[in-house]
């Protein structure tokens, strides 16, 4: 009988500390959220170049991203001050469902200005669908332009 009840009592004492520890962890994990519903990082588009690679344009805290993301690396493409959100909406509002190169491409514009944003959906005069790759004539003549200003 005196190990039934050591037993009954090494298990009610175990169940206690479980329910104090559950208590515990729940406050704690409440308290974080609703102090951290501003989300400081807002991603405004995404954009796959290849299975592996793609480009996002992010907002954080008031500054606009535009990250470059491999399986292996982000780097940081260009940095501009971001919009203020009323404008941001209304132009999401105002486009009639367009498709989502149409809407990067949007981005794109209102980030690095709209002859990048041709380059990037591969329609405007920056190259074609080669625009931006290594067989592009536009990125040959860009790199042979840099060499010569490095002289």
């Amino acid at each position: 009988m005196e190990t039934f009840l050591a037993g009954l009592r090494v298990v009610v004492s175990l169940a206690v500390v479980v329910a104090l520890l559950w208590v515990l962890q729940r406050r704690l994990t409440r308290g974080s959220r609703a102090s951290g519903t501003a989300k400081p990082v807002r991603i405004v588009t995404k954009q796959a170049i290849s299975p592996k690679a793609s480009v996002v344009i992010i907002d954080v805290e008031g500054t606009r991203l535009l990250l470059g993301v491999t399986e292996h690396a982000v780097s940081v493409l260009q940095t501009t001050d971001a919009p203020a959100e009323p404008e941001a909406a209304a132009a999401l509002e105002t486009a009639a469902e367009p498709s989502s190169a149409t809407a990067f491409a949007k981005t794109m514009s209102s980030v690095t200005g709209p002859k990048t944003a041709a380059a990037f959906t591969g329609n405007g005069q920056t190259g074609g669908a080669l625009a931006g790759s290594i067989l592009s004539p536009a990125t040959w003549k860009q790199l042979a332009s840099v060499f010569r200003q490095g002289r």
